[in-house]
């Protein structure tokens, strides 16, 4: 299945909360690894959270949203849910991958999320 943006494909956008630890920092990598391998396009959370009207409607409009959420405090999750935006959501901490301030990345951290993310993605 094309999930890019272009050709007229099915549109799947993916938004990661990027926060301050090494949850924050896998679901970004997670993001950026997904729109590289062409299963979706990572899109701009901050723009959701600054009210841009133009990214909120484009969000509206995909044909899917994935939302990555380190922690349950479920930060991205509550950005989109703010705009009445419906979304498969995935929380790093749930996969039993500790929080912790650091901002390191773990690579058996990383393949395990990038599994999860990818199996949200397939249903």
């Amino acid at each position: 299945m094309d999930t890019s943006c272009s050709c007229g494909g099915v549109v799947t956008l993916i938004f990661a909360c990027s926060g301050g630890s090494n949850v924050g920092q896998i679901s970004n990598e997670v993001a950026r690894k997904l729109t590289v391998d062409n299963k979706g396009a990572m899109f701009c959370l901050a723009g959701l959270g600054g009210d841009v009207e133009a990214l909120v409607e484009r969000t509206r409009n995909a044909d899917r949203v994935l939302v990555i959420d380190g922690c349950p405090v479920a930060c991205a999750k509550k950005t989109l849910d703010r705009h009445g935006i419906e979304c498969e959501w995935l929380e790093l901490t749930s996969l039993g991958i500790d929080k912790c301030p650091c901002l390191e990345l773990d690579a058996e951290q990383v393949a395990c999320a990038m599994a999860a993310a990818e199996k949200c993605l397939e249903g």
